[in-house]
């Protein structure tokens, strides 16, 4: 028997414990003055050959490994990347290999086959002190390919903020997060909705959770939130319609086996206070929970501002044998004021104070609840992953504001008015990928063939504001804008009624092309067939529009060293002519061609070492069939040609040393128009 010793050095510790593969107490054999194995350790372990992945915990997690290589030939381990405690990351490590583990004695760890209980090889703990990595810079990431990718090895620009950045610079929401991320900036919103322009393209729909559609309008807190990732450039194979200039995704927490015990409580000027609980652990070998909450009670820098925010997600998970089932839901409420900002004077920002509302701030508020549950079935045997992931969400969006217009001549007057709108959205989605890996002499392949199902259901009801119940603008003094003058608010002639079913099946296949160590591809193409159903509550009338939606994606990457990844990428996405929230489909609109963003791109990542990466890319980004109202005429919308983003952008992320972190980037780019039609002359564009 040929044995392969291996040697590392972290951490091991407690008391001796048997139980099976997803044990809590997985290195717990060793001496009880030896630290608690529940530390958390960074792995970033790639899916590989049994022996390498084993080689590799064994160096982070601190165990000697005796392995029998002709036992365990041709078993191949699942990609194991995140920080968790030991036994959390030998569980993932081992799922579908058909091998389990509990211990037998005091000290050594023994893996057995499922089928004849055979013994396949043992570990045996050390003791060993090793320090955590800060985990600033992400290795890996599922939602750029939908499998699981090396970063580096993404062709494509990716920018993660992990919550090691979240935690260490008090972020909250989105426009915290973009702050930190090249080529992302983020809009006023009209003081109720998070609106980011991703390079160049604004929308307030490029929002997902966990890979799948978020597209409501609100705010988004980050207290569940394990990670934000921003995938710039479209990538309609991943995440279907929209997304022109990019996608912003949040990657939520979820059930470990590994304890997460935290509770922050804060506070601050203009009576911020906030408090935020993360609890969880195994129960038993097969079960795992956790809770995060989150409730926030703030007023802000602007007079008669303030906040009220709340929610819960408890999550669930079930490790049964090669099938991983994990299930969560949420309960988020957001009340707030809206806050539209000051006006502009001249071209520029007027010169009121920041302090100053304008408007009535009583009648400006927001509210959302937010109700979302979701499942995730996970199946991995032998090389084959199934994966199946649903969501239910249903918002409730409401907001009314009085808001400022344009100053008089003089400066000495400001215009009011004011509206409201409501939003019932109920979205369920689907997706169900099969990812295989498969050998074709020398090259290898992960294949990817997934199905994505989707309904979406909106009813919007806006209403127009009437001072003292007679007219929809007032006027107010520059210097004293903040009135108390009743407001009836009532729907005008043209104020929207409406309700809309939005369906989209879509069908994509992707294959990851290994050529060698030093070139790798990605292919891939997505069929969508997107459905808009728009009908009139106040007129009756109906409107229906269906787009089929051909989308290819192409990467080559080009590996001079292992650390070091070249690439160029083409990617294409599309926008309907119902628009982000589909509001915005007309009888003029529905005869209008979806607007397409095609991508060009080349870019290099380098990993200085594992905590230390550098990225940078080149793009150009053009978007076609745009639409904008008639110049001679606003009530109608029209084609208007096509427009072009350039752009480059760099990042540096991780530990520059021990004790420096860095999250650093620059990004700079120029927009323009190629084309007009003659609907928009060449001077009114």
């Amino acid at each position: 028997m040929r044995l392969l010793s291996l040697l590392g050095a972290c951490i091991v510790g407690g008391t001796p414990a048997v139980a099976q593969a997803s044990i809590p107490a997985l290195l717990h054999a060793a001496a009880p003055a030896q630290r608690d194995t529940t530390a958390a350790l960074r792995f970033d372990i790639p899916s590989q050959p049994l022996p390498d992945a084993l080689r590799a915990f064994a160096w982070r997690a601190g165990v000697r490994v005796e392995l029998d290589a002709r036992a365990a030939a041709g078993a191949r381990s699942r990609a194991v990347s995140g920080t968790f405690a030991a036994p959390e990351a030998l569980r993932r490590l081992l799922a579908g290999t058909g091998l389990s583990a509990r211990f037998e004695g005091n000290r050594a760890l023994v893996l057995r086959g499922e089928a004849d209980n055979s013994v396949v090889y043992a570990l045996t703990p050390l003791t060993a002190i090793g320090e955590r990595n800060r985990g600033y810079a992400a290795s890996r990431t599922t939602s750029a390919t939908r499998t699981d990718t090396p970063l580096r090895d993404a062709p494509q620009a990716v920018s993660i903020v992990t919550r090691d950045v979240i935690a260490d610079q008090a972020m909250q929401g989105m426009g915290d997060v973009v702050r930190f991320v090249p080529g992302v900036t983020m809009g006023q919103g009209e003081g109720h909705r998070d609106a980011p322009t991703i390079r160049g393209n604004s929308s307030t729909a490029d929002f997902f959770v966990d890979g799948v559609r978020d597209d409501a309008q609100y705010f988004r807190d980050l207290y569940n939130v394990e990670r934000v990732e921003a995938l710039k450039g479209p990538n309609a194979l991943v995440f279907g319609r929209g997304g022109g200039g990019g996608v912003l995704n949040r990657v939520t927490k979820e059930a470990e086996w590994t304890p997460a015990r935290a509770f922050a409580a804060e506070g601050g000027s203009f009576e911020h206070m906030r408090a935020t609980l993360d609890v969880g652990q195994g129960l038993g070998a097969g079960a795992a929970a956790r809770v995060n909450a989150m409730y926030e009670d703030s007023e802000g820098f602007r007079d008669r501002s303030a906040l009220e925010r709340y929610g819960v997600n408890p999550t669930v998970a079930l490790a049964l044998g090669a099938t991983t089932i994990r299930a969560g839901y949420e309960l988020f409420n957001d009340e707030r004021n809206v806050d539209r900002g000051i006006p502009s004077f001249q071209g520029r920002p007027s010169d009121a104070r920041t302090t100053t509302f304008f408007g009535n701030p009583d009648l400006s508020f927001s509210t959302l609840r937010l109700h979302a549950a979701n499942a995730t079935v996970e199946h991995e045997r032998g090389g084959l992953t199934v994966r199946s992931r649903t969501r239910f969400a249903d918002y409730d969006k409401f907001y009314q504001n009085s808001f400022p217009g344009a100053l008089s001549a003089d400066g000495s007057q400001v215009t009011l008015s004011a509206y409201n709108n409501a939003t019932d959205r109920r979205n369920l989605f689907n997706q169900t990928d099969v990812v295989f890996g498969v050998a074709t002499g020398a090259v290898r392949h992960t294949l990817l063939a997934g199905v994505e199902l989707g309904r979406q259901e909106t009813e919007n009801f806006r209403s127009t504001g009437y001072y003292n119940d007679a007219t929809t603008t007032v006027t107010a003094p520059f210097d004293a804008p903040t009135i108390t003058t009743p407001i009836v608010f009532r729907q005008s002639a043209t104020d929207a009624d409406n309700r809309t079913e939005a369906t989209v099946a879509g069908v994509y296949l992707q294959d990851q092309v290994e050529l060698s160590r030093h070139l790798q591809a990605v292919l891939g193409l997505r069929f969508d067939r997107f459905g808009v159903d728009f009908h009139d509550n106040r007129s009756g009338a109906g409107l229906e529009r269906e787009d089929d939606l051909v989308s290819p994606r192409a990467g080559l990457v080009v590996k001079p060293a292992e650390p070091v990844s070249l690439y160029g990428s083409y990617s294409v996405s599309y926008l309907p002519s119902s628009g982000d929230q589909f509001s915005s489909l007309s009888a003029t609109t529905r005869t209008l061609e979806p607007e397409r963003f095609t991508n060009y791109e080349v870019g290099a990542k380098w990993d200085v070492r594992p905590a230390l990466s550098l990225a940078a890319a080149v793009y150009r980004l053009d978007r076609t069939n745009t639409s904008a109202p008639d110049p001679d005429d606003p009530a109608r919308t029209v084609q208007t040609g096509s427009q072009r983003t350039t752009g480059f952008e760099a990042t540096a992320t991780g530990n520059l040393t021990s004790a420096w972190q860095v999250v650093a980037g620059v990004a700079l780019q120029k927009a323009e128009i190629t084309s007009t039609t003659s609907a928009a002359p060449e001077g009114r564009a």
